[in-house]
């Protein structure tokens, strides 16, 4: 069975966010095309404490954009966003809802990030995502969503590592580009590493 995984298509990362992706809104009505051509549909959904490590509000001595060593793992300090029971953390009110199989919540644990979909980024703890395509007989995984160059990124990759076919949707996703070319060098990196790399129109026929 084949898949869709929507990755953090919040309201923190559209315009009017706290850590808007400029063209984020642009790609919900793709997104909610391409919903009914699959039998399942998953959302990842950043779910940050308040506290949490990465937001450059909790290092009184550093602010947005410097990287800090976190647990070990290098940490780009964030602006807060997608803040537990917060407005920021909810999903994009024109993102069509109804038909989802689960979502899955990361970036929990106030001690380290999690871009990926799967684990943090230390690989220390898993989501529940893998288990529920497992249990829906998922083979084959389409990405859309946010940002291509972060959370996309490293969904797509461990997918891979998981041994899921996997493909993004290149124009249902939309990136950061914090320095100019992250987004041609995440897709590139993700093309090397056995993504397939497909149009909308192309996965829906």
């Amino acid at each position: 069975m084949r898949a869709l995984i929507l990755v953090d298509i919040q309201n923190d990362f559209v315009p009017g966010g706290a850590l808007a992706v400029p063209t984020g809104d642009q790609i919900i009505p793709i997104v909610n095309r391409l919903q009914p051509h699959f039998e399942c549909i998953i959302a990842t959904q950043d779910w940050h404490p308040p506290e949490h490590a990465s937001f450059s509000a909790n290092h009184p001595h550093h602010k947005i954009g410097d990287v800090i060593d976190l647990e070990g793992i290098k940490q780009i300090l964030w602006p807060l966003h997608c803040v537990q029971n917060t407005w920021g953390a909810e999903f994009v009110p024109a993102l069509h809802q109804g038909n989802w199989c689960g979502i899955v919540q990361k970036g929990t644990d106030p001690k380290i990030d999690s871009y990926s979909g799967f684990f943090d980024n230390g690989h220390r703890k898993q989501t529940a995502l893998e288990k529920i395509l497992h249990d829906h007989k998922v083979t084959k995984v389409f990405l859309c969503g946010l940002a291509t160059d972060y959370c996309i990124k490293f969904t797509a990759m461990d997918a891979l590592k998981l041994g899921f076919k996997t493909t993004l949707i290149v124009d249902a996703c939309t990136g950061i580009d914090v320095h100019k070319g992250d987004v041609d060098r995440a897709i590139t990196e993700m093309r090397t590493a056995g993504v397939n790399v497909a149009q909308s129109g192309e996965v829906m026929g």
